[in-house]
């Protein structure tokens, strides 16, 4: 209900913008107005990564190393040819380039970026898992990607010395053998690769650099940080093209969940995506809520999973994505249909004219009926996005499985 609210508001607030004239600098730049200004600073700078309650090695620098060693590490996969960054490679956006996912076989959804992944309340296109500790079990196990049974990956950190020697610099010994401690096992190897992950965090972006200058006033730094085209990409993001309304904050996504009204690809099944996701997010022992949760009594960081709710209308809907280093992780959607960011804003454009796969489109959703410049400026504005590749120390496997 807050984040309806929060969503009505903005709306008439971006309409009392569309009703004011835009004004220009001399050189063609946006002369942007204090309403204007304040949508901007809403949007940078992106902060620390939330704390995650839940999982008590979340920020541990001995976790972070074994999760890093562990993402890169192809003994995790049944075959012992996959690992977390053949789906997820810093060299790729920490994604892989393709439509949809592909591992022992071809899933049905494009691999998510792990860009800023610490900043999302929900993991999954459909929001099946509410921590990151727990997301990173599931393509272990899933019989598409990794495939290796936890019981399995339990019996390989025993026979193996340099693994189980890096579990238990950690975690202390290995747990028992069986179905509890196999459980308990599991979910302290998603804590080591959320430790992990919670460092992919983005740099300054050229967008946060005018950001930063607008808001000191320094008008010429900020002119020099963002071109003319990105500019006007930006009035229209923050405009017109009523993007914000959902792509809002920082990590430019409000993390919930919409049905863009995307008709079905030919040959592709029905996917109910948020509306299955609450179904087995509730069911799933390893959520926040459950056993392995770190998280203290009355805690209320789990409230949101205490009061999600299925509901006919989560038919069809998948998350938000960030945008922060958009232009790094294509192909877009939940199932990889476009290749290119204009393609994105062009379906945005004439969003409408097909009818839906599954579900009702959401309402707010209109079309743009945007002309091909102004597609360019809002393509030039997502690429002002991006800050840069990874941090180096983080795009390989450390030599040695213990933090040295």
């Amino acid at each position: 209900m807050k984040n309806m609210q929060h969503k009505a508001w903005l709306a008439g607030f971006i309409l009392l913008l569309g009703c004011q004239p835009p004004g220009l600098n001399k050189d063609g730049s946006p002369r942007f107005v204090a309403q204007e200004r304040d949508l901007i600073f809403s949007l940078s700078p992106l902060a620390e990564p939330p704390a995650n309650p839940s999982n008590r090695w979340a920020d541990d620098p001995q976790a972070a190393h074994l999760g890093q060693y562990l993402f890169y590490e192809p003994r995790l996969s049944v075959n012992g040819q996959l690992s977390c960054a053949s789906c997820h490679n810093p060299g790729l956006g920490w994604s892989d380039a393709r439509p949809v996912a592909v591992g022992l076989g071809t899933g049905t959804r494009n691999s998510p970026s792990l860009w800023n992944v610490a900043q999302q309340r929900w993991l999954f296109w459909d929001g099946r898992s509410d921590s990151l500790w727990s997301q990173a079990i599931q393509p272990l196990e899933s019989p598409l990607e990794m495939g290796h049974p936890r019981a399995d990956v339990y019996a390989l950190f025993q026979r193996e010395a340099d693994l189980k020697a890096g579990y238990e610099a950690v975690f202390g010994p290995l747990p028992p053998n069986t179905p509890a401690g196999i459980d308990r096992f599991i979910s302290h190897m998603g804590k080591a690769l959320e430790a992990f992950q919670r460092r992919i965090r983005s740099g300054e972006s050229p967008f946060d650099r005018f950001a930063r200058a607008l808001r000191q006033q320094d008008l010429p730094a900020a002119d020099a940080a963002l071109s003319v085209e990105a500019q006007k990409g930006l009035r229209l993001f923050i405009g017109r093209g009523q993007c914000i309304l959902c792509h809002s904050g920082p990590h430019f996504s409000d993390g919930e969940f919409h049905n863009l009204g995307l008709p079905r690809r030919p040959g592709q099944p029905e996917d109910p995506g948020r509306f299955a996701g609450i179904a087995a997010l509730k069911r799933d022992p390893l959520n926040a809520l459950g056993a392995y949760s770190d998280l203290p009594a009355n805690d209320t960081w789990a409230d949101k999973l205490r009061y999600v709710v299925q509901q006919p209308e989560n038919q069809g809907e998948f998350k938000t994505p960030g945008l922060r280093e958009v232009a790094q992780t294509g192909p877009y959607m939940h199932d990889g249909r476009f290749d290119t960011l204009e393609q994105v804003i062009a379906f945005y454009s004439t969003v409408g004219r097909e009818p839906a796969a599954l579900g009702r489109r959401e309402d707010t959703l209109q079309p743009l009926n945007l002309n091909a410049e102004e597609i360019a400026q809002l393509a030039a504005f997502l690429r002002s996005l991006s800050s840069g590749p990874p941090e180096a120390a983080l795009t390989q496997q450390p030599k040695s499985v213990v933090f040295e």
